[in-house]
């Protein structure tokens, strides 16, 4: 009998292994979230489980993951068995595929590739969106936010906050505008020569890094950490900047802007739908907004209004709690296999 029909928890396999210290934290917590669930067996992904193992409902996360191996040859072999499992789950009367929507555009991988995760993305029973700016049309989906890091990062020791601190932190790459944050600070600095800048965050090539290095070198107070930051050095950055800046090209579904609010920071990002929608969530002290290239201007306003939020303030956060992103999911589930067996 069919957990559904038993009315028992459902046996949803996720698309990642078991979490390690490398892993993205959102896997993470989710691991633990749906671990800890009543309503679902929580299985972790392994080939042979997949390919034949008995399960309700597959739920892919960045299935681009699976068609990558060390050499050419683990590559095609990887890139065969992920084909076989899209027949297998394409096929299947019985078993729901979900997918998370993490990201707006599939990622240019080379055409067949490409073309596995078009039919990948094309097949999935429902699609869970982590915000509500996230466009799928007309097929079946879930609006299940993104969880917060409050727990994630409450072992770690927090700093005093530090007044004109201004932080930003995360892989540094060419779309998060890394290089405006520091001619907009540079320009801020010449008005309030106590203001003060730390960027942490490995960058994706070493030309980069060697431009930040070079427009930072003649600025006063910047500190440059140019490498991975272990939670720890993230927590201390974080806490003690006065305002996080995430001044990115293109923000959709951020996890750093949700990991410096969860440490009660509060952020100035680019104005668009999905951080309106936040600001009015979590509240709009938390959530600063500029319109165009971010300048000095902008970076003192918000310093500005940032600076009047009382010590022990919290954003609202209450919407991310992953033991209700842990039911929103078990009910996602439970709709796809509704789903399923309406097209069955």
């Amino acid at each position: 009998m069919s957990a559904t029909a038993s009315g028992g928890p459902i046996r949803v396999m996720q698309s990642f292994r078991a979490p390690r210290a490398t892993t993205n934290p959102y896997i993470t917590m989710l691991d633990n979230a749906l671990g800890e669930s009543h309503e679902v067996v929580h299985l972790r992904f392994d080939w042979r489980g997949a390919l034949v193992g008995r399960y309700d409902v597959f739920h892919w996360h960045w299935p681009e993951g699976k068609l990558h191996g060390s050499t050419w040859w683990r590559t095609a072999g990887k890139c065969a068995l992920t084909a076989a499992l899209w027949l297998r789950l394409r096929l299947s009367r019985r078993i729901a595929v979900v997918r998370t929507v993490h990201n707006v555009e599939l990622p240019d991988d080379g055409r067949m590739r490409t073309a596995l995760l078009a039919r990948i993305e094309r097949d999935a029973d429902l699609l869970i969106v982590l915000n509500s700016a996230t466009r799928v049309g007309d097929r079946p989906s879930a609006l299940i936010p993104h969880g917060h890091y409050r727990d994630w990062y409450a072992a770690q020791p927090r700093a005093d906050r530090v007044r004109g601190r201004i932080g930003a932190f995360g892989g540094v790459r060419r779309y998060k505008n890394v290089s405006v944050l520091v001619d907009a600070y540079a320009d801020a600095a010449r008005r309030r020569p106590e203001l003060s800048l730390e960027i942490g965050g490995r960058p994706s090539t070493p030309e980069l890094g060697r431009n930040l290095e070079q427009r930072a070198q003649q600025l006063p107070n910047v500190d440059l950490q140019l490498r991975f930051l272990p939670d720890g050095e993230l927590v201390r950055l974080a806490t003690q900047s006065e305002l996080v800046v995430l001044a990115y090209r293109f923000m959709h579904n951020s996890g750093s802007v949700l990991a410096a609010l969860s440490l009660d920071r509060p952020v100035l990002v680019p104005r668009n739908p999905v951080n309106e929608a936040l600001a009015r969530e979590v509240g709009e002290r938390w959530v600063h907004m500029y319109d165009g290239e971010l300048h000095g201007d902008q970076l003192l306003a918000a310093l500005s209004v940032v600076a009047e939020i009382p010590e022990g303030s919290q954003p609202d956060l209450r919407r991310r709690d992953w033991q209700r992103a842990a039911a929103d999911h078990a009910a996602a589930y439970r709709r796809a296999l509704t789903v399923k067996r309406g097209r069955a």
